[in-house]
């Protein structure tokens, strides 16, 4: 195939093939970086697949690994599960095994059985020279750049015990019978195949949650064209072209209902279990299923734009990015082979030395190489974190990293702000105080000053406009006060509008009393100031309603022993009010940006970890000073690029969930860990001491890597508790 060399200008997605173990991976990485121009590299072993950064041609990319002996190609469909070898020469090797192992599985039973010894060569040939013949090219390719990798193991294992029989039959004294070893040279190769494939079929059940979000987006769609409707490609679409969904369809493209309206099923993009009545105006997602209506919807995002097509690059970059302790297994199996085939080697002289059988020396560093191949090892992480992303992103949990994945285990305190987090995010303007008594002028120039804000209070007071059919003037000069509000001339006149950081000395009385009632009764409170004397001309209330699954959030939260707190800019009234709903003790109001980083700094340093759960602008500092920043996905692009993490749909529990899996998926990371370094602890030394055969070797290290990958595969099937 040829590939043309286009300069690479966005991180390019190549699937590798032909990886065996960690060292593998390596090796691929060490080979991309030494092309010119690559920025960055990162190799997954559990995805087979390597993330470069680089303005260099891809087939130059292509060739390098190549060289270093592996298979690369651009991955077409970046979510697609990794290929396993095929199921036809594993089935044919253990069926030209299993011959050869029926004597020993017989002998404790007392049955004797000799197979004919051209039978056994022939028995045992195939599956060394054709079926293992990928070990000896990688194991080559290795070889000439210097790197070890588990194929040599795998080849001087199993090469050592076939030749030696080879050499006792050629120079045994006629009519006796040679010691041959075709049974562990044929099942160090057949056991290790049948791991990998088994390995390879896990590693695609731990992509499944993404796979399944690849396909959420149907294949076509119904645009209309000239009143009539026309089957399209979703490949074909526009922007701006209007289509037809009905019901029990799914939608092609991200965009704005234009006509009809009907419930969507959005519960596999943002975790929410209840379906969502949509109508004109409002703003559709790419996958939802539409329940019991029609909708005409004008496309507005494509592709990689769509709100699909961003969770998934999102959780491919996240899967591409190595935790830090993933690069400590990196350090560590880039010397492990080294020694290990030192090892063996001074396993063969030991045995030598102690007066063993050239062939019993042999056989125990054959079976000390055979138990050390570093797949389980490689594996540990990447494939507990490949399954949390997925599983993560199924509940509309979208993590930046694994390193976010890293620091959720350790939050022992989760602070939120209010106003669309643990509230509605949708005030209502409920009451207005305007000093002179003119209310209607006082919303007309608030709402003026507010137009196109993105921040709640100011579309309120836009819609609270709208609703009484009223006009707004024309502005100027127009700045943002960040924590404060915003400010901007009318027919000539500076005016401002936000919190009472604009007020200065008190308010005229029947403002101050007002603006004290509605604080106790849970109001949130907005002032109108004419800037040249700092004269409050009008207070807006509103109220927010508390997010029916807040409380619980909280309790979930704290039954996981994680304390709460609540960091607003509101007032303090507004503030207790919300915290009193929902369970929090400790509030802190009237917060300013820098405030809210201040207190989270001041928790860290005695020795806390902070998650910080926001959705505006004025959160961004605070979720990129926390130990964990999680944006609420419906909140600004600001924040969300902030965050470590971000919640789809807007619900607090998805904070507990998130916690939960991170709990749970460290747990597994430990215990694969565990498990790989502890096989090989436990188990070179067995091998070396003659207590284990290579067969069984070749069997325990092929367990050793299934072993992990199914323990990751938990995770993909994780489930919140109650």
């Amino acid at each position: 195939m040829t590939v043309t060399a286009t300069p690479t200008a966005a991180p390019l997605r190549l699937a590798i093939t032909g990886m065996t173990c960690a060292s593998c991976a390596g090796r691929v990485e060490r080979a991309l970086k030494r092309v010119p121009g690559v920025e960055s590299v990162t190799v997954n072993l559990a995805t087979e697949e390597a993330l470069v950064s680089a303005a260099a041609p891809t087939d130059a990319l292509i060739a390098a690994v190549v060289k270093a002996g592996y298979g690369a190609a651009p991955r077409a469909d970046s979510v697609a599960a990794p290929a396993g070898p095929q199921a036809l020469p594993v089935i044919l090797a253990c069926l030209f095994t299993a011959p050869l192992l029926l004597p020993m599985l017989l002998q404790p039973f007392g049955i004797t059985l000799m197979l004919p010894i051209p039978l056994g060569i022939a028995l045992a040939a195939p599956v060394q020279l054709w079926f293992g013949r990928h070990f000896y090219r990688a194991a080559w390719a290795a070889l000439r750049s210097g790197d070890g990798n588990m194929d040599q193991l795998v080849v001087l294992g199993s090469s050592a015990a076939w030749v030696l029989s080879l050499y006792n039959l050629a120079t045994a004294p006629a009519g006796a019978t040679p010691e041959l070893y075709l049974e562990p040279a044929a099942a160090i190769v057949a056991f290790v195949l049948l791991g990998k494939h088994l390995e390879a079929r896990a590693k695609r059940h731990t992509r499944d949650a993404v796979t399944a979000l690849a396909a959420l987006r149907p294949s076509t769609a119904s645009v209309i064209e000239d009143g009539r409707e026309v089957e399209r490609p979703v490949e074909a679409l526009r922007l701006g072209d209007l289509i037809r969904v009905r019901p029990g369809e799914r939608l092609p493209a991200d965009g704005i209902v234009r006509d009809g309206r009907a419930g969507l099923d959005e519960a596999v993009l943002t975790g929410e279990s209840h379906p969502v009545e949509r109508g004109p105006g409002d703003t559709v997602v790419a996958g939802a299923l539409a329940l019991d209506g029609a909708l005409t919807i004008e496309v507005t995002a494509l592709g990689r734009q769509s709100a699909l097509g961003r969770i998934l690059a999102q959780v491919e970059a996240a899967e591409a990015t190595k935790a830090p302790v993933q690069r400590l297994v990196d350090r560590v199996s880039r010397v492990f082979v080294p020694a290990v085939l030192v090892i063996g080697l001074a396993t063969m002289l030991g045995w030598a030395l102690a007066g063993a059988a050239p062939s019993i020396a042999v056989l125990r560093g054959v079976a000390v190489w055979v138990i050390a191949c570093p797949c389980a090892l490689g594996l540990a992480t990447p494939a507990a974190l490949v399954a949390a992303f997925g599983s993560a992103a199924r509940r509309g949990i979208l993590l930046k990293d694994p390193a976010a994945l890293e620091a959720a285990h350790r939050i022992d305190l989760v602070a939120f702000d209010k106003t669309g987090t643990l509230t509605e995010g949708k005030p209502v303007l409920t009451e207005i105080l305007a000093a002179d008594g003119d209310a209607a002028t006082a919303l007309r120039r608030a709402a003026a000053l507010q137009d196109g804000s993105e921040h709640p209070l100011g579309q309120a007071l836009v819609a609270a406009l709208g609703e009484r059919g009223l006009a707004a003037p024309e502005i100027g000069n127009f700045r943002a006060l960040p924590g404060i509000g915003v400010a901007a001339e009318i027919d000539g006149e500076a005016y401002a509008v936000g919190t009472a950081r604009l007020l200065e000395g008190a308010p005229p009385a029947v403002l101050a009393e007002a603006a004290a009632r509605l604080e106790a009764d849970g109001r949130t409170l907005s002032w109108l100031v004419r800037q040249s004397d700092r004269a409050p001309l009008a207070l807006f209330g509103f109220t927010d309603q508390v997010r029916a699954q807040a409380a619980s959030a909280v309790a979930r939260l704290r039954a996981m022993r994680v304390e709460v707190a609540l960091l607003t800019g509101d007032t303090a009234g507004s503030a207790a009010a919300a915290a009193r709903a929902v369970g929090i003790d400790e509030v802190r109001a009237r917060l300013l940006p820098a405030d809210k980083t201040a207190a989270i700094a001041d928790w860290q340093r005695q020795g806390r970890a902070i998650a910080m759960v926001g959705d505006g602008i004025n959160d961004a500092p605070a979720l990129a000073q926390a130990t964990l920043g999680i944006a609420v996905d419906a909140g600004t692009d600001v924040a969300v690029a902030a965050a470590g993490a971000s919640i789809r749909g807007g619900d607090p529990a998805r904070v507990a969930d998130l916690l939960a899996l991170s709990r749970a998926s460290w747990a597994v990371i430990r215990q694969n860990l565990g498990w790989a370094f502890g096989f090989n602890v436990i188990g070179i030394p067995l091998a070396a001491a003659g207590l284990l055969s290579p067969t069984l070797a070749a069997a325990a290290m092929a367990c050793s890597s299934v072993a992990v990958v199914t323990n990751a595969l938990r995770l993909a099937r994780w489930r919140p508790r109650a």
